[in-house]
């Protein structure tokens, strides 16, 4: 009997010395002895604690994506299925206030806090707006409203993403229906645009060649008219053939010419 007792009590000793908490990267632990939490932060290390009065209380401080499957309201009462990401991160020197007040269910909040912000964001959007350009917008929005109400807390949220739209069918084609034109448009644009262009290049360069031509007949004085005749007059004469000439004594013009033998 003395045996089993010695043994016991080496058991409980060995168990008393080797409790250990062991805190990992991108996490902090806490201790709550007799239901009193500690407001010291544990952090990244191996910490001894007594097993029969303290509880270890580990809670996650880096990036956390939490996922929501939600049916978004639209600005037109339609109800929009949509798979979104929380991407939050909890305040590792706020951690004993954050279980203190909120407990380890602290995503219930972050949850409700979410479904109370998008309902209040989406639904002043359109539905086709959450499948265009306008969902980081309404990404944005929702995140800036949560991180209002869980900033005290300590947590903060990083980033809200839409990552699924499902639209309803007959709401879906009109939108595909709708782009499609907007590019037939914009397609029709770029043709005009481009006669619209060439249009423009060929007056200018119709406008050239009557400023070119005009600059010529400018040019064209009597005394050039004359040099150039005479320039004409020896040209014909160093000719090899015969020719009759008629002219004014200014302008030659040649009627018929033969080959000299």
């Amino acid at each position: 009997m003395k045996s089993l007792i010695r043994l016991s009590a080496i058991a409980l000793a060995s168990m008393f010395l080797t409790s250990c908490m062991i805190v990992r990267p991108g996490e902090v632990g806490l201790k709550q002895k007799f239901g009193k939490l500690s407001e010291r932060v544990y952090k990244e290390g191996a910490y001894p604690y007594n097993p029969f009065t303290t509880t270890i209380i580990k809670t996650p401080t880096r990036t956390v994506n939490m996922e929501v499957i939600l049916n978004l309201p639209s600005k037109e009462g339609l109800n929009i299925n949509s798979n979104i990401s929380i991407l939050y991160r909890i305040d590792e020197e706020r951690v004993p206030q954050l279980i203190s007040r909120v407990g380890n269910n602290y995503e219930n909040i972050i949850s409700s806090v979410f479904r109370s912000a998008s309902a209040d964001i989406c639904a002043k959007f359109m539905a086709k707006d959450m499948h265009s350009g306008k969902r980081g917008l309404i990404e944005e929005e929702i995140a800036m409203v949560m991180n209002e109400h869980l900033n005290e807390r300590g947590i903060e949220i990083e980033a809200v993403l839409m990552k699924t739209i499902q639209l309803p069918p007959g709401l879906y084609n009109s939108i595909e229906g709708r782009l499609e034109a907007e590019q037939e448009v914009m397609r029709m644009q770029f043709l005009l645009e481009q006669e619209k262009l060439e249009a423009e290049r060929k007056v200018i360069e119709a406008k050239g060649q009557r400023d070119a031509q005009q600059i010529l007949l400018e040019g064209l004085t009597p005394e050039i008219l004359e040099f150039r005749s005479i320039e004409a007059f020896e040209k014909l004469s160093e000719s090899p053939n015969a020719k009759v000439i008629v002219t004014n004594g200014k302008t030659p013009f040649l009627v018929e010419s033969a080959t000299a033998e």
